[in-house]
């Protein structure tokens, strides 16, 4: 199961979020939940990066299929977008193949 934990700033905005483990849908390197949820999080993460100037804290661990994503500077409109867009996509994902696979904290 993949657990993922929101965080979010004193407005309630999402400003990150946790990623652990592995959707256990199918076998390694034909997980198709596992692999929708990493495009969905990789990409926000590098769309973050390239197309904002906030600044944030990145921990990955592949072993753990960990990802520990944090926005550390004043939340701009376009990361809070990417961010939102990103949680509407993984619980597309949790509605289509169930929720015993995408666990939301």
């Amino acid at each position: 199961m993949i657990k993922i934990s929101v965080y979010k700033n004193a407005e309630s905005k999402i400003i990150g979020f946790r990623c652990l483990g592995h959707a256990g849908f199918a076998e390694s390197g034909q997980d198709i939940v596992c692999a929708a949820v990493s495009a969905l999080v990789i990409n926000t993460v590098n769309s973050i990066e390239h197309f904002t100037s906030d600044t944030f804290d990145y921990k990955e661990d592949e072993n753990k299929g960990e990802i520990d994503f944090k926005i550390v500077s004043k939340l701009s409109n376009e990361s809070s977008l990417l961010l939102n867009s990103l949680f509407l996509g993984i619980q597309g994902i949790r509605e289509d193949y169930g929720q015993e696979y995408i666990k939301l904290i």
